[in-house]
């Protein structure tokens, strides 16, 4: 029995029923490179479920203390059922990329069912016209609750479930679980009171600790040394969320966003991923004639997670980066993000990565469970922190393959809530690099077009790219010649 951080726990308790809070990956493998050059999904479902056994998150539901008096537990008593949790759809005729996006948007809006350990899969065929995909591919459509993991520890539960070989050799032994002794309510209260009266002693240790660092960051900012993001804007994003979604995603050589990222020194791949995020909404915003003076504003998860976390679960930070919707041209865009990125960096690391996560401890569950439901209440009329969710996860830089079928793309969704109705999950693997986007289908009706923005700004930063290095090498021949 493993109970729950105060940062896990709040993401079950801001959940409602029009914003389930899980994450999701879309996964597109090609089956030829497996024996016999065919996966059958009993052998997915024997795969996943071999697999599952030594991950507790995949196998253990919650438990709930009586009245909220204490976070959840994770709890394994025997309830996983593979066959209720690894589903099989296959898309109609012609079986294109908008159906795939389509049906990805409507499994995605659904909430988990907590009586359950919390994830699911779909094994989705008949993707046979989405363009870039072979013939006879599938796709693998995953959910599972924030509660249990971040974008960090999500890469390291793909892993588990994929080889670097085709290889595959099935475990015909019989899988079984370990079940743990389901605590009685007089238990959990009990916990909960201990919990409770240690709570204080910890947080006095936290607070000397971190003092001193809120203290520097104060000053700093007193005196301009350190700079906060101001004057968020208001947006249709910051609205309250329907319980539809919308996924769109966008893939491009990662060669080609290292190429734009050299076209300007200092600047990192997350840089041009937030200039590129950055010029997709100006050009949406300004289609519809909604594009703010002021730049929106996104929220930028951190990882702080260290080797010693093993345990799965949230241990993540964040930070507020302009994404300089206020500038047109792409690589004055790439320049003023960098510059925005450094100042965040330099509050984060003020602050301590880990400070926020550290005192969520000490919210106690009620007040918590109670506040969560309050700020989603008050969201949308509040003056915004945000305006969307960037989130950048690196993934593996070799070939993956599961049941011996070659992974070919990995995109990931992300919930959506009142007052943040849009997220971009920016994901690489092998040479390729993607932008996810998920948001309510009130609030952007219209993702292909989104899309297309995010296309045309991609091509604009490579063309900006090629006109600076060209220009660069022009000056380096005078100079050469001049010498000469």
């Amino acid at each position: 029995m493993r109970q729950l951080s105060g940062t896990d726990a709040t993401f079950l308790y801001t959940e409602t029923a029009s914003a389930p809070m899980h994450v999701s990956a879309l996964t597109i493998y090609d089956q030829s490179t497996a024996e016999g050059g065919k996966v059958r999904f009993t052998e997915l479902v024997k795969n996943y479920t071999e697999r599952l056994r030594d991950i507790p998150a995949m196998t253990s539901r919650l438990v709930t203390v009586p009245l909220d008096l204490d976070h959840p537990y994770w709890v394994s008593d025997g309830t996983f059922d593979p066959e209720f949790h690894i589903r099989h759809l296959a898309l109609p005729a012609p079986g294109d990329w908008r159906q795939l996006c389509i049906l990805i948007s409507r499994l995605h809006a659904r909430p988990l069912d907590r009586d359950r350990p919390l994830w699911e899969a779909y094994i989705i065929e008949g993707l046979d016209n989405v363009e870039g995909m072979p013939k006879g591919c599938f796709a693998v459509f995953t959910k599972t609750h924030h509660a249990a993991i971040d974008g960090s520890s999500s890469i390291d539960l793909a892993a588990a479930f994929h080889d670097l070989t085709p290889d595959y050799k099935a475990d015909r032994k019989s899988v079984e679980f370990d079940i743990e002794r389901q605590p009685s309510n007089w238990e959990l209260v009990t916990r909960a009171q201990w919990n409770n009266i240690k709570k204080p002693f910890h947080f006095l240790g936290v607070a000397r600790n971190t003092m001193p660092g809120l203290a520097k960051v104060l000053n700093g900012l007193r005196k301009g040394e350190l700079q906060r993001v101001k004057n968020v804007p208001r947006t249709r994003f910051n609205q309250k969320v329907s319980p539809h979604r919308v996924f769109q995603a966008v893939e491009v050589e990662l060669q080609i966003i290292k190429d734009i990222k050299n076209a300007f020194p200092g600047a990192t791949v997350n840089d041009v991923a937030l200039t590129i995020v950055g010029g997709a909404l100006r050009k949406y915003l300004n289609h519809h004639k909604e594009l703010p003076e002021d730049s929106l504003v996104s929220m930028a998860p951190i990882n702080v997670r260290t080797s010693d976390d093993k345990a799965g679960g949230n241990i993540i930070s964040s930070m507020a980066v302009k994404l300089r919707t206020d500038i047109e041209d792409p690589l004055g865009r790439l320049a003023a993000v960098n510059e925005g990125t450094r100042d965040a960096k330099e509050l984060a690391s003020a602050i301590g990565a880990r400070t926020m996560t550290d005192y969520s401890e000490f919210i106690p569950s009620v007040l918590a469970a109670r506040a969560s439901k309050l700020v989603g209440a008050v969201q949308t009329t509040m003056k915004p922190a945000f305006n969307c969710v960037v989130t950048n996860v690196p993934g593996p830089t070799v070939p993956l393959y599961s049941t011996g079928a070659k992974m070919l793309a990995y995109y990931g969704a992300g919930p959506v809530l009142d007052g943040l109705g849009l997220i971009h999950v920016i994901t690489s693997y092998h040479g390729k690099f993607f932008i996810a986007v998920t948001s309510c289908r009130e609030m952007m009706p219209d993702p292909g077009f989104y899309r297309d923005c995010v296309t045309e700004t991609i091509d604009e930063l490579v063309a900006a790219a090629a006109s600076a290095a060209a220009n660069d090498t022009a000056k380096s021949t005078r100079k050469k010649r001049a010498k000469s």
